[in-house]
């Protein structure tokens, strides 16, 4: 960390810093736990080339998040143009019943719900912009919100080819059918693969680094499931606790179709043939 930051911290917190190690922290940012001088731990992130609004957009989504009181996030402490300062939660061993504490802890933050399909702002998933809008309709902001946006950037980077491309179009023309019965918003994480699921210092299950919006809660599930980590008891309770329409493991290829395609634009062609298989096994 640098003297400019610790400096800045210290400004925002009231008191100095004495102490900071490099922890995890992503593929973006630098993250550090930090030590103050009135015997404070706290978690800092820091990213001097991030876009002016990309801690305020995730401290809004941890709080947006926080709202339901149905799984654990950080506190926000503080935030600066390029660093965030959270509450430090020290990483502990999973509790006996963790899965079963995850799976009904995500069902409660889900069916506590949202206003609307989208968010009061736009914010970002890893580095790349988010468009939250809101639209009357989740087939519609699903399209025209995550979709869309994605498939043009990856045309434009020149990752994805005419014929895939076109094929994509068309899921875009059926998505009203495509999306399955008709459901209120859920309040959701938005990215949802196994290192954003903190285990806490009592082995709670907590969450961080949120794309937080207004959507269909089976898209959660659907980036729990893309790449694993979550044990089958974690949507058992999850299905006890908040039942799921008996089809909806077939529509997770098309909600993972959105988080392969920002694995493209993020990574490069090494995810297309994902994005081919996914968009295959589509309703």
């Amino acid at each position: 960390m640098t003297p400019h930051v610790a400096d800045a911290v210290a400004r925002r917190l009231g008191a100095a810093v004495v102490g900071a190690r490099p922890v995890g922290g992503g593929d973006i940012n630098d993250a550090y736990a930090v030590d103050l001088a009135d015997g404070r731990r706290v978690f800092v992130k820091v990213n001097a080339r991030a876009p002016d609004d990309l801690f305020a957009a995730e401290a809004h989504g941890l709080a947006w998040l926080a709202e339901a009181a149905a799984l654990r996030v950080p506190k926000v402490l503080a935030i600066g143009p390029a660093f965030l300062v959270l509450e430090y939660l020290a990483p502990g061993r999973r509790a006996r019943d963790y899965d079963e504490q995850f799976g009904r802890g995500l069902a409660a933050l889900h069916r506590f719900g949202a206003p609307q399909f989208g968010l009061d702002r736009d914010n970002y998933i890893g580095r790349l912009p988010q468009a939250n809008a809101p639209c009357a309709d989740w087939a519609e902001f699903y399209r025209s919100r995550r979709l869309v946006p994605q498939v043009r950037r990856a045309a434009d980077a020149g990752w994805i080819g005419g014929s895939l491309r076109a094929s994509l179009d068309r899921l875009c023309d059926r998505i009203d059918v495509a999306v399955g019965p008709a459901e209120p918003p859920a309040r959701l994480h938005g990215d949802l693969w196994s290192g954003n699921a903190h285990v806490g210092p009592a082995g709670e299950p907590c969450l961080i680094d949120p794309a937080a919006y207004g959507g269909h809660r089976e898209v959660d599930l659907a980036m729990m499931q893309l790449f694993g980590g979550f044990g089958a008891r974690v949507f058992d309770a999850y299905a006890e606790a908040y039942p799921l329409a008996p089809d909806w493991r077939d529509r997770m290829p098309l909600y993972q179709l959105y988080f392969l395609l920002v694995h493209v634009n993020l990574f490069g062609a090494g995810y297309v043939p994902q994005v081919e298989a996914a968009l295959r096994r589509c309703p």
